[in-house]
């Protein structure tokens, strides 16, 4: 598909304006994926706004993100579904890239429909699952009023959860690979796509790690009930930063099984061939950084504490672009800082 100003205009300044770093990775995507798996972030962070704007009703916001998800089960989008979302949250939004994002979602809509029909079932597929994950936090969290804390109640949940927010974009992501690049012809899609789930997974599973805190502050506490009466603690519990050693084992234990969904994610981008270096690339780095994030969580000995913010330096981020960059997705030399930081993992 031949990209127009606009596209590019979407694909370039408006992405990397509404994303972390995730423009990294997108840029250095080969170009048969990169247009359909950054339009596929773009609804996705379109959708990820409205359901934070805060100012805007549960309700309302709630409404919006199921209008937002019909429109991929419609032959066309209804454009004037589309304007009645933009009209109830731009109003409410103080930040001026994600208005932005939102008074570009009909041109995001274009853009899509000038893509083949396998990759419009493909992004309509994932980006409802994510909506899917979203409506789902609101509804177990919704806003909270009372200050009090809501956690999840079962395990069952948590897993839904991790799957529908950054599970399901694995799998996404190798569907995407495996349909236009022809290095990945050799790939068992089924079982590489597990891998992938497990990927994504693994990288939710860190940021709720990090974010317990933060979180805990919202009233949201993700980490599942039933694990924390195994420990003798109630999620209010967790707002009292001096409960931290009665959950330190529920917390390494939930590391351990960040690192155990990594491994796998390590293994699929070891599975991707070495000629396809900037897809291995594109997934070494958020590995990298979520193994150094999960170490660096291993050794903090106030989980609770939300005065202890864990955040990889930006010039360590710059260093692991630069160390596989410049040695070209090898394995031997990824492994290698891959193996140093996992093994710090306590």
């Amino acid at each position: 598909m031949s990209l127009s100003s606009s596209d590019r205009v979407l694909l370039g300044d408006v992405l990397k304006r509404v994303s972390r770093s995730f423009y990294l990775t997108l840029a250095i995507l080969p170009q048969a994926v990169r247009s359909q798996i950054g339009l596929a972030y773009l609804f996705a962070r379109a959708a990820d706004t409205i359901a934070d704007t805060g100012d805007v009703d549960d309700v309302v916001r709630l409404q919006c993100l199921q209008q937002l998800k019909q429109q991929f089960g419609n032959e066309a989008p209804a454009w004037s579904d589309i304007q009645s979302i933009q009209e109830q949250v731009i109003p409410q939004l103080t930040n001026p890239d994600e208005r932005r994002l939102l008074e570009q979602l009909e041109q995001c809509f274009h853009m899509y429909l000038r893509l083949s029909h396998a990759d419009q079932v493909e992004i309509a597929q994932v980006v409802s699952v994510l909506i899917g994950g979203m409506e789902f936090d609101l509804q177990k969290f919704s806003m909270n009023h009372e200050q009090t804390v809501h956690a999840l109640a079962a395990v069952k949940d948590f897993e839904y959860y991790t799957y529908a927010v950054a599970g399901c974009v694995g799998e996404f992501w190798t569907k995407m690979t495996c349909a236009h690049l022809p290095g990945m012809k050799g790939w068992e899609e089924s079982t590489m796509s597990r891998l992938g789930i497990r990927y994504g997974k693994g990288l939710q599973m860190v940021n709720i790690l990090r974010d317990i805190p933060q979180d805990l502050k919202n009233g949201r506490c993700y980490i599942p009930e039933v694990l924390l009466k195994q420990v003798n603690l109630s999620p209010a519990q967790l707002l009292d930063p001096s409960a931290a050693q009665a959950f330190r084992p529920l917390f390494r234990q939930l590391i351990q099984e960040a690192r155990d969904h990594l491994d796998q994610g390590w293994q699929y981008t070891m599975a991707i061939p070495r000629l396809e270096v900037r897809l291995r690339l594109a997934c070494m780095w958020p590995l990298l950084i979520g193994i150094r994030t999960l170490q660096a969580l291993s050794m903090n000995q106030q989980p609770l504490d939300p005065n202890q913010s864990i955040k990889i330096a930006r010039r360590d981020i710059y260093g692991i672009v630069a160390m596989t960059g410049l040695t070209g997705g090898c394995t031997t030399v990824g492994t290698a800082y891959w193996g140093y930081w996992r093994k710090r993992i306590i």
